[in-house]
């Protein structure tokens, strides 16, 4: 038996006993994962900053805080998700117990990504932990720093069994996707995605998968330049261009790009200095594999502002490439990194037919006053979310499902989505043994009138939660004794 076999079956018999079936037990797993981010704060930042060179408070604003707040709603939300959700009845069924309940799936495997190690990883756990199932965490080798502490530290502060972290790269990973799950959480590329999905098909596996792909930025030409090009400047090169949700690709027409350039010049010097390289605040790429696939997506293109870069650091500049074209290398694939190219459309029209020919993105962003052109791009595209004169933040908002959408994966999580996500929603009905007259429309032989009535009684919606306990039980009595009197008593 493998080791991931093992580490598996002990997860499900830790499982089947039933311990994380009360919500006490998930509610004290969730505020040990909390003490677990606040006691380890600088063994997590000392380690982000080895994978990324990302500074200590770029780790805290990125990794833990919105970490810190899906915990604090998990726990302050979890009685109210995990209790049984009540439904509309028909009136065959208004005097019945008819609801949703949750239930934990099992055995969740989470597969992280490198770009964000921490909060990627972690987030999707605390779904899992409040849903009552138990997970195999899989961070990425890539950020071998991160995994090595999640190894060692995690286990001190959840239950060991129920929470393995199972460390190491491709060979550990296709061990663990042989193994059988209830669910599987993977965040990273579709290329990969592609690998789970048909691993997790062997054991009819439902999974939820975090892509990415090139998601647009259209620049409508009546917007505020000057604000529109530091929330991209931001969005774009944090952690050195290195997240899924980051802008991609600006479209905007010819007369805007020589502005947009300047403004986006002006923002990386504000932001990252005259020399980013040196700046605490401007990341690395995270090996030297991706800064030559990076800089190999530059080929053919102008340079308008950056371009340096450094193999021996793993340092590409924040770089802006102009006049770029749909054929361009740069537009092939998702860039990954702190390049940001610029195509030129005639205008709103061409920008969503552009991306219309495109796959669906994670995101879409416009910047514009004008709402009606942002209702159009809503109404006219389709992507895992759309931000209007912003970039990244929708990631923060609790409430919205984050997800995407063909390309771009499938599934959602954050807050309560990500309880649902790893639950399964079962349906209840409870019947009494009794007012067995009002169910013989139902039984044999069928005819014109019970079908009648078998119509009324069925495609009418009740909502017993508006009518009231007393006004239920008395809409119940009076039915059933009409029914009864007018049709099915004996003659």
């Amino acid at each position: 038996m493998s080791g991931e076999q093992l580490v598996v079956e002990r997860a499900r018999k830790a499982f089947r006993t039933g311990k994380t079936k009360p919500l006490e037990f998930r509610l004290h797993q969730l505020r040990s994962l909390h003490r677990f981010i606040a006691e380890r704060r600088r063994d997590i930042a000392d380690a982000v900053k080895k994978d990324l060179n990302k500074s200590e408070h770029g780790t805290e604003l990125f990794e833990i805080l919105g970490l810190e707040a899906e915990i604090n709603v998990a726990i302050g939300k979890l009685a109210e998700w995990a209790a049984p959700r009540p439904v509309e009845k028909n009136l065959l069924t208004i005097a019945d117990e008819v609801y949703v309940q949750p239930e934990p799936l099992g055995v969740v495997l989470i597969i992280g990504a490198w770009n964000y190690p921490w909060a990627i990883t972690l987030q999707p756990l605390v779904g899992a932990i409040a849903a009552g199932n138990a997970a195999v965490i899989k961070p990425s080798e890539v950020s071998s720093h991160s995994a090595k502490v999640m190894e060692e530290l995690l286990p001190l502060y959840l239950d060991k069994e129920l929470y393995p972290v199972v460390t190491g790269g491709v060979t550990e990973t296709q061990a663990l996707l042989k193994q059988r799950f209830d669910h599987i959480f993977y965040t990273g590329n579709s290329t990969v995605g592609r690998l789970v999905m048909e691993a997790a098909a062997r054991h009819l596996t439902p999974v939820t998968l975090e892509l990415g792909g090139k998601s647009p930025c259209y620049i409508d030409k009546n917007c505020d330049l000057r604000v529109a090009c530091r929330r991209i400047t931001w969005g774009k090169f944090v952690n050195c261009g290195q997240t899924c949700i980051a802008p991609d690709y600006i479209l905007c027409e010819p007369s805007l790009q020589n502005q947009v350039v300047d403004e986006i010049r002006k923002c990386i010097q504000e932001f990252y200095t005259e020399n980013p390289k040196t700046f605490e605040d401007y990341g690395r790429i995270i090996n030297q594999r991706h800064f030559k696939r990076v800089m190999a997506l530059m080929e053919g293109s102008t340079v308008a502002i950056g371009g340096d870069s450094d193999e021996s650091e793993c340092y590409i500049a924040p770089t802006v490439l102009r006049d770029v074209t749909t054929e361009s290398k740069v537009m092939q694939e998702e860039i990954f990194g702190p390049v940001l190219p610029i195509l030129t459309v005639s205008g709103v029209d061409e920008a969503i037919q552009l991306i219309n020919d495109r796959e669906k993105p994670l995101a879409i962003y416009v910047f514009s006053p004008d709402n009606k052109l942002i209702r159009r791009v809503i109404a006219e595209t389709s992507s895992g979310a759309l931000v209007a004169n912003d970039c990244l933040v929708h990631f923060t908002v609790s409430a919205l499902p984050f997800g995407g959408v063909g390309n771009s994966g499938m599934g959602r999580y954050h807050g309560q989505h990500s309880f649902d996500q790893l639950s399964h929603l079962r349906s209840c009905l409870i019947k009494k043994l009794n007012m067995e007259g009002v169910n013989a429309m139902r039984y044999p032989p069928h005819t014109a009138k019970k079908m009648g009535w078998a119509r009324f009684f069925l495609l009418q919606q009740v909502n017993p939660g508006r009518l009231g306990r007393m006004a239920t039980m008395a809409m119940i009595t009076a039915l059933a004794a009409f029914v009864v009197q007018r049709f099915f008593r004996r003659h």
